[in-house]
């Protein structure tokens, strides 16, 4: 029997084959904002960081150690700054492989996501300083990446900025060799504004960024799956579902990380709410009979094969195999 993985075009099908609803709608936008870009590491000036009246005055996130950065090595003291802070103890130089090119002599935005994924964190990216406030002002350090040379002859550098002073004009971060540096958020923004106002939050898999969207959220916990973090993917998606109950995407992520970690019990719940959420879609169905079958209830596993096969779709292929399997038994 089958249970269908939906996942991005651009992957090979896994088996057993489950549903993984949501990632066609999900799938790319991580990697949208990844362009390929080189870290070169020390700071400089246009214009001002906008007012956010929403956010306080000022705000300084606790509890991020400070890395000074070897030469060339900033992308990995950025990313354990962060990884500290959020519950992970590692060094930079622990980092490095994973994230330092030699060849490139910097470090890829993709490889930093990457590396964050591998020790059990979200990697969620931001963009522009209305989320940046309001993250740092919930006390979630932000890695940036700014450009601290010119347009033409860029000279790319990761920082992490820690707080903000609205009332000062001021935005502190860990930089380089200098533990909480102050810029002007004038001179902050020209930079920031060269590197496309590109941010990324390292988060522990039970907390939301605060300007968390549900597509881009649940983008970020199925990256865990794909580095086999299979507990922090059920962590993510159950925290999800905090904020959006009827994310009906979350409840499958949910249902597949719970099957392969074999709670089948939980796995069962989640495709079962699925199926409530979405009564006409015939993945839930079929990912729930899968597990019932597999915890010896055959009458309704079968029901709930046979409710996939009648509602048909381009699945229905796996749906009738699942069905087959399941009357053979």
């Amino acid at each position: 029997m089958f249970l269908v993985l939906l996942m991005p075009r651009t992957e090979p099908k896994a088996s057993p084959r489950l549903i993984q609803a949501g990632s066609r709608m999900i799938a790319g936008l991580l990697f949208s904002v990844l362009t390929i870009v080189l870290s070169s590491c020390s700071l400089l000036p246009m214009g001002p960081m906008p007012q956010t009246p929403g956010e306080p005055d000022s705000a300084m996130v606790s509890g991020v150690p400070f890395f000074a950065q070897d030469e060339l090595q900033c992308g990995p003291a950025a990313l354990a700054m962060a990884l500290n802070w959020s519950g992970i103890a590692v060094q930079p130089s622990d980092l490095s492989p994973e994230v330092y090119s030699p060849g490139l002599k910097g470090s890829l935005q993709s490889s930093l996501i990457g590396s964050a994924r591998r020790h059990g964190r979200v990697a969620y990216p931001i963009t522009g300083s209305e989320a940046l406030l309001a993250e740092v002002s919930a006390g979630h350090p932000v890695i940036v990446l700014v450009n601290l040379s010119f347009f033409w002859y860029p000279k790319w550098h990761y920082a992490v900025v820690i707080g903000y002073d609205q009332q000062q004009g001021e935005v502190i971060l860990h930089s380089g060799l200098t533990a909480r540096e102050v810029l002007s958020s004038r001179v902050f923004m020209n930079l920031w504004r060269r590197g496309e106002y590109w941010g990324l939050l390292v988060l522990p898999p039970d907390r939301l960024p605060v300007t968390g969207e549900e597509v881009a959220w649940l983008a970020a916990v199925s990256g865990l799956e794909k580095t086999g973090q299979r507990r922090a993917a059920a962590i993510g998606y159950a925290t999800a579902l905090e904020r959006w109950k009827t994310s009906f995407a979350a409840w499958m992520g949910l249902g597949n990380s719970r099957y392969r970690l074999h709670d089948l019990e939980g796995s069962a719940e989640a495709f079962h709410q699925a199926t409530l959420l979405e009564p006409e879609n015939g993945m839930a169905f079929n990912n729930l009979a899968h597990v019932l079958a597999e915890q010896g209830k055959r009458q309704e596993a079968l029901a709930a094969a046979q409710r996939a096969v009648d509602l048909g779709g381009s699945s229905l292929d796996t749906f009738r195999q699942t069905l087959e399997e399941i009357m053979q038994k």
